[in-house]
């Protein structure tokens, strides 16, 4: 057997031999062992590998953080060794999706090693004829699934016992979160199968109803042992800053009354809208209607607008149509009485749609000389935004990436025109692993970092992540984009963009479901229902919890992401177990009990339920159970006292 899946055992003497797994892209590989041994990670470039850095991240078996390699964007080759030492549950080594590049794995083929992909997304590159092998226990209704990504075209199994057969063809299909299954038999004692590629190149394969596992040794097939957690917390009464305001992408048309409900529950501080200026150039008026709902009726008072046309067009030209659209969207403005903050950024994600730089900096000049030709726009609280960019430190997905990097752009219009730009802005896209979403902490660092802090320790534009989504587009999975997951993704992005207090709006990408991208927090059930999906419920937990103010905070927990907030008296703290694994949580900087201090969790059923604190010396403590959010609320006899920072890290 060969191939890029390339699961191979590897002599390397007579007395030892090492497995190899190559081509891996997206998925988690669990090792354990019962002597000391060493886990070799490389990686070659696969696509736009220059324009994107990655992180690899090794998690010991309580999930703390063993071992974190950052590749940076011009290592596009290279290599990564780690230790693994003895023990009885399985460390965790993640390789998170979207990945640009191929990623080889090396360790003593006695160390237990199991492969869990991605579902739906492309985990791994194969080759005809790889094998791997997989289990189904007892009395499971196992389902093996995989989906066409361009590359292999079909999924053999084997059941080892009698070389019972079946065959899954993978099949293209319009939409991408469409894939083929095939349900295996069900019987009264535990099945071991063989998986065989048929086909090159791209491929996504996995399980439901049994553990999503597969090995090259079928005796590895046992389950995996993840012991508990500590998550030790230690708050301090520093206000670091502000928290964002959360929002959420608004349609460009007159929402109907049955569906105010649901933007009521969701309870957006800000939102995303677009402007076409086609329409606007025919009807000065067109959105009025809309945009008065939204600030009148639902009190968002902080808006970002991104020009564009009809037909998805994001190429606009300083041309008669375009500036004429600009100046009724301006008028418009001035009209609705000045009221918030109305962000407005000249293109979307001008680094994905223009060819180049210098077009779209020929739009920006053009438009920022019309904005600012009237102070009246100022007044109305117009701002202007820059560059909406599809990915901020890393590349869009477009050839010639590396010359596109949003937080490239937006360096070079700050060069030239840093006086007529209000804020930045730029939009996240593909960063679908739960371990992944510190990155987010990362890029609103760097954003800082770029335009500078004033005397107060803020930035000095504001920043804005006014677009997000676990993926981008239409590549969507309903494994992540329908459940609990993005629950937990959406509450930890939120907590680690806000983490520096220095985020000043951060919105989900978009509002209802569409039939093209169902990637809303709402469901639409019909014309009239409409329904909140598990994302939509995590959100009005957040914002049952949400308060005004960034407190500093000591975690020394990788699994378990926590944001501290304060509003006057009131504390809380907002937390998420990304994790299966339970965590036992200590918080050390406050008094237990304190008056009316409240433990909430919102768990895998998407409900708000009360828990119970445990008081030992005085110290905060309580049993977190895995994939679960909290809140933990309490009053404070004393506010913070403002902290001045002089430098972004």
């Amino acid at each position: 057997m060969s191939g890029c899946l390339c699961f191979l055992l590897l002599a390397t003497s007579a007395q030892a031999a090492s497995m190899q797994w190559t081509g891996i892209r997206d998925g988690s590989l669990y090792l354990q062992t019962d002597r000391p041994d060493a886990v070799t990670v490389r990686w070659v470039p696969a696509w736009q590998a220059d324009a994107n850095a990655e992180h690899v991240y090794l998690l010991d078996g309580h999930g703390r953080l063993a071992g974190e390699r950052l590749v940076k964007a011009d290592q596009v080759r290279g290599e990564q060794q780690w230790p693994l030492l003895p023990g009885a549950a399985s460390y965790r080594l993640e390789i998170p999706g979207y990945s640009f590049r191929r990623y080889s794995v090396e360790h003593d083929a006695r160390t237990r090693a199991l492969f869990a992909p991605a579902k739906v997304h492309f985990s791994a590159e194969a080759h005809d004829g790889d094998e791997l092998y997989f289990k189904v226990a007892a009395g499971e209704q196992a389902v093996l699934a995989g989906k066409f990504h361009g590359g292999a075209r079909a999924l053999q199994a084997r059941r080892v016992a009698d070389g019972k057969q079946l065959q899954l063809n993978l099949k293209p299909y319009r939409a991408y979160w469409q894939f083929d299954q095939v349900a295996l038999p069900v019987t009264d004692v535990e099945q071991v199968w063989r998986l065989h590629v048929q086909g090159n190149g791209k491929l996504a394969f996995w399980l439901d109803g049994t553990a999503n596992l597969f090995a090259q040794d079928p005796a590895h097939l046992q389950p995996v042992r993840q012991d508990p957690g500590q998550t030790h917390l230690t708050l301090h009464d520093e206000a670091l800053g502000t928290t964002p305001k959360l929002g959420i992408y608004l349609p460009y048309e007159l929402l109907p009354p049955s569906s105010y409900a649901m933007l009521d529950a969701l309870k957006p501080q800000a939102a995303s809208l677009y402007s076409f200026v086609d329409v606007m150039a025919a009807k000065v008026n067109h959105e009025d209607a809309f945009r008065r709902l939204y600030q009148g009726r639902f009190g968002i008072s902080q808006d970002i607008t991104l020009l564009a046309a009809t037909q998805r067009r994001a190429d606009l030209q300083a041309d008669r149509t375009s500036l004429s659209g600009l100046q009724a969207w301006l008028m418009s403005t001035r009209a609705s009485g000045g009221n918030g903050i109305h962000y407005l950024s000249f293109a979307d994600e001008p680094n994905l749609n223009y060819p180049d730089f210098a077009s779209f900096q020929q739009l920006f000049q053009s438009m920022a000389a019309q904005v600012r030709a009237d102070p009246a726009n100022a007044r109305a609280g117009v701002r202007i935004a820059i560059p909406a960019s599809s990915r901020f430190t890393n590349g869009p997905f477009t050839d010639n990436a590396a010359d596109k990097r949003g937080i490239d752009w937006a360096r070079r219009l700050l060069a030239t025109s840093d006086d007529q730009i209000d804020a930045l802005a730029w939009h996240e896209w593909m960063i679908r692993d739960l371990l992944a979403t510190r990155v987010y902490r990362d890029s609103v660092r760097q954003a800082a970092n770029l335009v500078g802090l004033d005397s107060q320790g803020r930035p000095r534009k504001a920043l804005l992540l006014d677009q997000t989504n676990i993926s981008s587009g239409s590549s969507l999975s309903p494994y992540d984009q329908e459940t609990h997951y993005a629950a937990l993704w959406w509450t930890s992005v939120a907590i680690n963009a806000s983490a520096d207090g220095w985020l000043d709006m951060l919105n989900w990408f978009m509002l209802a479901d569409e039939p093209e991208y169902p990637k809303g927090m709402v469901r639409v059930l019909d014309n009239q229902r409409f329904e909140l999906k598990p994302v939509g419920l995590a959100q009005q937990f957040i914002q049952q919890h949400w308060l005004d103010q960034v407190l500093r905070l000591d975690n020394d927990a990788f699994e378990v992401d926590v944001l501290a907030m304060a509003t006057g008296k009131q504390r809380n703290l907002l937390g998420v177990n990304k994790s299966t694994r339970a965590h036992q949580v200590s918080l050390d900087g406050t008094a237990c009990p304190l008056p009316g201090m409240t433990l909430m969790y919102f768990g895998p059923d998407n409900r708000s339920h009360s828990a119970v604190l445990d008081c030992k010396a005085g110290q905060v403590g309580f049993l977190l159970p895995g994939e679960t959010v909290f809140a933990l609320s309490w009053t404070a006899p004393l506010p913070p006292n403002p902290a001045t920072r002089q430098e972004a890290p």
